[in-house]
C-alpha cells in the first residue's frame, strides 16, 4: 500500500509540473481605419509565460501587421491576448512539444504564438503554418510562430499571417513587396492579386469573416 501511495504521489507530482494553464486573457487595442474593410480577421495571441515577450511589444506589432494588411481590404476586428503558463520545454518552437502544445489548449485561429525561441532545422525566426504545410501536424494548421529575436516585427508578423490567410508559402522577387522572403522595413506592399487570394482562401477557410 505504501509503495502505491508513492507511486500515486510521484504521478500526481510529475501531472503537475506538465501544467498548461491560462494565467491571464486581455482584449488588444486595434486601431480602427477609417477606409471601409470588405473582410474581418479575428486573431489569438498566445505568449508563453517566461518567453520574454512584454505586452506592449506585441500591441505595438499587432497594430503595424493591421495597417499592412487593410491595403486587401482586411481589417482586424480584434485580438485576445492569451498569456500561458507551461513548462520550458513549451517556450520555443519544436514540433512535438508544440503540438502536445496546441491539442493540451486548443485556442480560437489564427492563431499567434510567442515563443522565446526555435529548435527546428533549419531555424528561423518566425514560421506559418497553413492547411498545405500541416498535413502531419494537423494540430498547428493556422498558427504563426514567432521567437523573441525577431527583428522588424510588424512587418514579419504581416508577413507570416498573409502566407497563413493565402495557405501558401510563395515569395515574391518583386521589390517592396510583404511576401520577400527577407523581410525589411519598407517591405509591405501586396499586389492586387495577392490581395485576391488573400481574401478569397482566408474567406473559404473561416479565417475571414464579412464586416
Amino acid at each position: 500500500m505504501r509503495i502505491f501511495i508513492l507511486l500515486f504521489v510521484a504521478s500526481f507530482g510529475a501531472q503537475a509540473q506538465e501544467a498548461i494553464t491560462v494565467l491571464e486573457r486581455r482584449e488588444v487595442p486595434v486601431e480602427k481605419r477609417a477606409a471601409p474593410n470588405t473582410h474581418q480577421l479575428r486573431l489569438t495571441l498566445a505568449v508563453l509565460d517566461g518567453s520574454g515577450w512584454t505586452p506592449e511589444t506585441i500591441h505595438v506589432a499587432v497594430r503595424e501587421s493591421a495597417r499592412i494588411l487593410s491595403q486587401c481590404g482586411v481589417g482586424v476586428e480584434g485580438a485576445e491576448l492569451v498569456r500561458i503558463g507551461a513548462p520550458e520545454r513549451f517556450r520555443d518552437f519544436h514540433t512535438p512539444a508544440s503540438r502536445e502544445l496546441a491539442r493540451a489548449l486548443p485556442l480560437p485561429k489564427p492563431a499567434v504564438y510567442f515563443v522565446a525561441d526555435t529548435r527546428q532545422r533549419p531555424a528561423f525566426d518566425a514560421e506559418a503554418i497553413g492547411r498545405g504545410n500541416s498535413r502531419t501536424r494537423p494540430e498547428l494548421a493556422d498558427t504563426v510562430w514567432v521567437t523573441r529575436g525577431t527583428r522588424n516585427l510588424g512587418i514579419v508578423l504581416a508577413h507570416e499571417l498573409a502566407h497563413v490567410l493565402m495557405d501558401s508559402g510563395e515569395h515574391s522577387d518583386e521589390p517592396s513587396n510583404l511576401m520577400r522572403e527577407d523581410t525589411m522595413p519598407g517591405s509591405s506592399r501586396l499586389s492586387d492579386g495577392q490581395c485576391a487570394q488573400l481574401r478569397g482562401t482566408g474567406s473559404a477557410n473561416g479565417l475571414l469573416k464579412p464586416p
